[in-house]
């Protein structure tokens, strides 16, 4: 890298992390600390393969009754990537806000039948009863299969593997998904893998909700290199220290455990019962 090109991705990611340091320390307010900003970018665009600029078409499905932070935690470390157009596509006919499954609205900006065909990344988020009717909507299924061939990463989070799943995608496939619905991507073809993050071929998929965080870092870091992904943790100050003890069937408590199972063991059926359907 030469130092014209330094200089280019320094005040790159200048323009990226600017709004976010303004904010929080005057250090970096005003002309004065142009010189100290512009040094350390410099110092962190040479660090050996720091990825900062790419070109990649993102594409992440919007359909009614997702779950929010499915999708909400991976877009902010996708929309944070240099160069890349992150296109928030929503199955429904207009560009309304679509509502998630606890009624979080979220603006699309595209339609499926106006996204780019050729998209480098592909994302579906899971949900409950939303993410039932997507698997058996013929055009978001269709959205999947006519641009899984030229993607390089098909990438889900949550019960969002089960529509790629739905779409024909995972066959032979390691996958995961939320603890409560896992079990049915074998009726798919896939081949359910209990991890927090999985990764066949391009195939990327995040447990439950919570794992969307490190599922977009697992993808970030393939994307452009370990080096961004761990700058872009750090921005995000991402240093899980849980409360307590929890979040896997194996470390609650089963009285808890239990009756959560029992309150969500329908997913499961219902979806077990569209694989039966293909």
């Amino acid at each position: 890298m030469n130092r014209r090109t330094v200089l280019q991705s320094a005040l790159g990611f200048a323009a990226m992390v600017a709004p976010f340091f303004a904010d929080r320390s005057s250090v970096y307010a005003g002309e004065a600390a142009a010189p100290q900003r512009d040094d350390a970018l410099r110092r962190l665009s040479a660090v050996r393969d720091f990825r900062l600029h790419g070109k990649e078409q993102i594409a992440m499905l919007l359909y009614p009754g997702f779950t929010a932070l499915d999708l909400v935690g991976p877009h902010y470390f996708f929309g944070s990537m240099m160069g890349a157009t992150v296109h928030l596509v929503t199955n429904q006919r207009d560009l309304a806000p679509v509502k998630s499954d606890l009624g979080l609205a979220v603006a699309p900006t595209i339609t499926i039948e106006d996204c780019p065909r050729e998209i480098d990344l592909l994302f579906a988020p899971g949900g409950t009863d939303g993410t039932l009717a997507a698997m058996e909507d013929e055009r978001t299924l269709r959205f999947f299969t006519e641009r899984a061939d030229h993607a390089t990463y098909i990438t889900s989070v949550c019960t969002g593997s089960l529509i790629l799943a739905a779409a024909g995608l995972l066959q032979g496939k390691r996958a995961t998904s939320h603890w409560c619905a896992i079990s049915a991507l074998e009726s798919f073809g896939a081949v359910p893998t209990h991890e927090r993050v999985v990764t066949d071929g391009k195939f990327i998929t995040g447990a439950g909700v919570s794992a969307g965080l490190d599922f977009a870092l697992a993808v970030v870091a393939a994307a452009r290199g370990e080096p961004y992904a761990r700058a872009l943790m750090l921005q995000g100050e991402y240093q899980p220290e849980p409360p307590f003890a929890g979040g896997s069937l194996d470390t609650t408590p089963k009285e808890i455990a239990e009756p959560l199972q029992e309150l969500f063991s329908s997913v499961a059926v219902k979806a077990k019962a569209i694989g039966g359907k293909n």
